[in-house]
């Protein structure tokens, strides 16, 4: 089977084929740092981030593009309000976004381009739309694409265009830039100069001083790291439109024949609402990390299927923990007991090396929780191995989960997370770690001997781990524990 992702386009499962053979090219819409990152907006890129780890374990070359929008009205009115230079701000909260990607694990792009190091590239794309008569000067500066002269546009989001009001982001309209347009409908590609903004914050252009349009940036740029054509273009749900419908019709107005398929994440919500600075509802990477580690943040990122909605709750990052700390707690044993399998090992196992269940689910749009339930089966072999001295199938299995949890970015042994191996809940401390060991293997003796329906067994190794304090709650996925 040959991976197979849900395109937004066309809402249903399509087989991805590559343009070119071999090579799979990835254009994601990142962060418009404006603030602080929050879970929210890391969503999309532990998403992608699995991904393209899977794809290369698949034996697919991957150039992955995330860019990075440093110019737009949301960074010039937040920057104004602080009293801060444009580019400044800009650059501190890119910074911010830099830090929690890499406290998460998430690999670094091939490229992550910024808006203001592709002017060139945009304003070459806006003379082309002219030529081709899909977008015209007002006189005043501004540049607008035509809508009624792209015949497909509405087609990403499946709309009408006699159905829509505009096709401006709310945030990025101004009665100034509204004003020029022949239709209502139409959306800036140029943007003139304004009284009140910094004078750095424009650039010369055939129609005067003036900045990109929010959607220009991302057609120019996907064509200069990834061609006329590529084969996945990515990002949340709430870009389909406008941005990404924009997109589309810029790059089509253009010639060029663009994504091949559209993929994108549901949102991080809290109380049904999207996590957003606007709700106030946000949850910073730091915040959260304070009283758990980074792992269990990205396990509750990981482990939810990328069109599901997340959400985030008190019991979110207690309940990931807990995860966790079961693999975790049976690959410190399994490394204790056989010794540690090597990196390149881990990594060397391709597609074709991995259980066929996990295979089958990961390339079913990255199923991720019929992947998960794979590695559970693996860790309770792994475990059942320990308890019966087996040391082949420990490192087998040890392998097999180690291999499978770094798809999803999750390896326990790795560079990233080894510093938390045996470790369930944000307590660092060698008591905790010891403690977790010792409970973790009655709970594997118990979970062998209600395996063998040994109730009396199972309920002896229970009241003895009560007596010491230690509660045990039986779930979906096992036994957990906590002190009493």
């Amino acid at each position: 089977m040959t991976l197979h992702m849900h395109d937004s386009k066309t809402a249903r499962l399509q087989e991805l084929t590559p343009v070119t053979p071999g090579h799979v090219g990835i254009y994601l819409c990142g962060a418009t740092v404006q603030g602080a990152p929050h879970v929210g907006h890391l969503r999309a890129a532990v998403a992608f981030d699995a991904l393209v780890r899977w794809l290369r374990r698949s034996g697919l070359d991957v150039t992955y593009v995330r860019n990075v929008t440093d110019i737009d009205d949301k960074i010039l009115n937040k920057s104004a309000e602080a009293g801060a230079p444009w580019w400044a701000w800009a650059y501190r909260f890119e910074r911010e976004f830099t830090q929690a990607y890499e406290t998460l694990g998430v690999l670094p792009p091939t490229y992550e381009p910024r808006a203001t190091g592709h002017i060139p590239d945009q304003i070459a794309l806006v003379r082309r739309l002219i030529e081709r008569g899909h977008a015209y000067d007002d006189g005043r500066g501004n540049v607008y694409f035509d809508v009624h002269s792209q015949s497909d546009y509405g087609s990403l989001t499946r709309q009408r265009l006699e159905d829509m009001r505009t096709t401006e982001d709310e945030a990025q309209i101004d009665s100034a830039v509204e004003a020029g347009k022949r239709d209502p409908r139409d959306f800036a590609l140029w943007k003139s100069w304004k009284a009140g903004e910094p004078q750095t914050a424009a650039w010369e252009s055939p129609w005067g001083r003036g900045r990109p349009g929010w959607h220009l940036e991302c057609s120019a740029m996907s064509r200069r790291y990834l061609g006329d054509e590529f084969d996945i273009h990515g990002g949340g749900i709430d870009l389909r439109f406008p941005h990404h419908e924009n997109e589309q019709a810029q790059s089509h107005g253009a010639g060029w024949d663009f994504a091949r398929l559209w993929v994108h994440n549901a949102w991080v919500t809290t109380k049904g609402e999207k996590m957003s600075k606007s709700l106030g509802n946000v949850l910073s990477i730091g915040a959260l990390t304070q009283d758990y580690p980074a792992v269990a943040v990205r396990w509750a990122l990981s482990t939810v299927h990328h069109r599901s909605a997340i959400e985030w709750a008190p019991e979110t990052l207690p309940t990931a923990a807990a995860a966790w700390a079961k693999f975790s707690s049976f690959i410190e044993r399994s490394i204790d007991s056989v010794g540690e399998v090597g990196f390149d090992e881990v990594h060397s196992l391709g597609s074709g090396d991995l259980p066929e269940g996990f295979v089958a689910a990961m390339d079913d749009d990255l199923n991720v929780a019929g992947a998960l339930a794979i590695i559970y089966e693996h860790l309770k072999t792994g475990n059942t191995a320990l308890s019966e001295g087996d040391a082949q199938v420990v490192r087998r299995e040890q392998l097999l989960v180690r291999s499978m949890l770094d798809v999803l970015g999750l390896d326990p042994a790795s560079a990233q997370w080894r510093s938390g191996l045996g470790s369930g809940g944000g307590s660092d401390s060698a008591e905790h770690d010891a403690l977790d060991s010792l409970v973790q293997t009655l709970l594997d003796e118990r979970a062998c001997a209600r395996a063998a329906k040994d109730w009396a067994r199972a309920d002896e190794l229970r009241d003895r781990l009560g007596h010491a304090g230690i509660m045990i709650e039986d779930g979906r996925d096992g036994a957990t524990w906590h002190l009493a």
